[in-house]
């Protein structure tokens, strides 16, 4: 069984495309076109379920027509339609080596300040801004930590912690 943890969020189904199952994809990391992965995952009645890739086609820089396997009509795409899509994240942290602008892979990790401790659970990570942000769950609130790889200090990736030093006056 699949867990939310184990997953990234990628983007949104939108609606279908033609009559042959094609749906529209808007996506907000380009991970599904890695060969490491050959599906995608979306909540369906409160289990996360995979849909095999057949094909795909770029429409814009953030959307593309995606083909899923048994998903063949119209009827079918469009129960899958404004779902959220999601990529396994063991399969994040294999693209993330090649790729050092691809921070989502800490989605749902603890961060932690080496300097006052626990700052919160990464909910989100902004990259629409010139500067990639990740948002923060402290809480009753959401904060925004500058994604800077000379800010962090230690990944442990077993208890899905990030460790930073994060600059002083960041947090007031």
């Amino acid at each position: 069984m699949i867990n939310r943890d184990e997953l990234v969020p990628i983007g949104q189904f939108k609606k279908p495309h033609g009559i042959k199952g094609e749906i529209a994809f808007f996506f907000t990391d380009d991970s599904f076109i890695a060969d490491e992965c050959p599906y995608l995952i979306c909540e369906m009645d409160g289990i996360f379920v995979p849909f095999r890739i057949e094909y795909y086609r770029f429409i814009s820089n953030s959307t593309a027509y995606i083909q899923l396997q048994n998903v063949d009509s119209d009827q079918k795409a469009r129960m899958l339609s404004h779902k959220e899509v999601f990529y396994p994240k063991k399969y994040m942290k294999e693209i993330i080596e090649n790729d050092s602008d691809n921070w989502n892979v800490f989605f749902g990790y603890t961060l932690i300040d080496q300097r006052i401790g626990k700052v919160g659970r990464i909910i989100d990570v902004d990259q629409t801004t010139m500067n990639t942000l990740f948002i923060v769950e402290k809480e009753e609130e959401e904060i925004l930590i500058p994604a800077v790889e000379e800010f962090i200090i230690q990944i442990n990736e077993e208890r899905e912690e990030l460790w930073m030093t994060l600059p002083e006056g960041l947090m007031e």
